[in-house]
């Protein structure tokens, strides 16, 4: 494995990004509408990739394109015990050569609590390279006490720790308040961010209704708690989602749940060059001086 910051393909230094390394040309024609980036390392404006078994080959183009853009990248589910020998390692090398924190799917922590394997999972995580774990309860109940034990033993063994809040099932409704106060504690108990549910396909769940949309009062109830929404990832895998967001909190949101194909429109979305943000900028523009 190479040195982190240093390119498996070319052996150039890429980890340093205080520079943010978009193509200068365009630099010196445009602004962006919405203003610059945070460099990174950073903690908001997170992107956070969901990877549902790509090959080799595309998660080179797509760190090689986007490396800049991304933050983190999760295994979903349980598919890191699916690859075959040697695969897997050399898909967290790739990822970790670009200074990206890549981890497994919540799902498979799941597993891993059903079985009363969590140790032996977060040793093998460690042996496998993985630098973070998502804590959640998506699928399995979980008591307040094995999720804190959980937490504390994750950053324990070097983890950066993720929690989840929100269920799967669409039909398990759980009241935002209780969502909110789960998260709070998280946070408390030393995760590093709190992802909202949100799932794939972004309908019907969490704090999404059937079309997608998040309800006022209950963003509000959430916030209310956490206080600062740079501390909240949220799950956002379709565009008016994003696009929400953005407008709501500015193009420093942090979005997970991004499909690998997806990340240059979301940074498109990000700083205004698209359709979607770039009319948030027209009524300044149209003011008279």
């Amino acid at each position: 494995m190479r040195s982190p910051g240093v390119c498996e393909i070319t052996g150039k230094g890429v980890g340093n990004l205080s520079e943010y390394a978009y193509s200068s040309k365009w630099r010196e024609v445009i602004s962006f509408p919405l203003g610059e980036r945070l460099n990174k390392p950073r903690n908001k404006g997170l992107t956070m990739v969901i990877d549902k078994g790509m090959g080799i080959g595309e998660t080179r183009d797509l760190l090689k394109i986007n490396y800049q853009h991304i933050d983190f990248i999760k295994l979903g589910f349980g598919t890191p015990a699916l690859y075959a020998e040697g695969a897997l390692e050399e898909k967290i090398q790739l990822v970790r050569s670009y200074n990206i924190d890549i981890y497994p799917g919540g799902t498979f922590l799941e597993v891993a609590l059903l079985q009363n394997k969590v140790r032996e999972f977060l040793d093998t995580c460690n042996f496998f390279g993985f630098t973070a774990i998502e804590v959640s309860d998506g699928t399995i109940p979980l008591s307040q006490e094995v999720r804190e034990e959980t937490i504390t033993l994750a950053a324990e063994k070097g983890f950066r720790v993720l929690t989840e809040v929100g269920k799967k099932n669409n039909g398990a409704e759980i009241p935002v308040e209780t969502l909110a106060r789960m998260a709070l504690k998280d946070l408390q108990n030393g995760a590093y961010k709190v992802i909202l549910e949100g799932r794939e396909c972004g309908l019907n769940v969490g704090l999404y209704d059937a079309n997608g949309k998040m309800a006022d009062d209950d963003l509000q109830v959430l916030l209310d708690y956490i206080g600062d929404p740079s501390l909240i990832i949220w799950e956002a895998p379709l565009k008016i989602q994003q696009q929400d967001l953005i407008t709501r909190f500015g193009s420093d949101v942090n979005l997970g749940n991004i499909p690998p194909q997806e990340v240059l429109a979301v940074e498109a979305l990000r700083v205004g060059l698209r359709a979607d943000t770039l009319q948030l900028v027209l009524a300044d523009l149209d003011e008279p001086k």
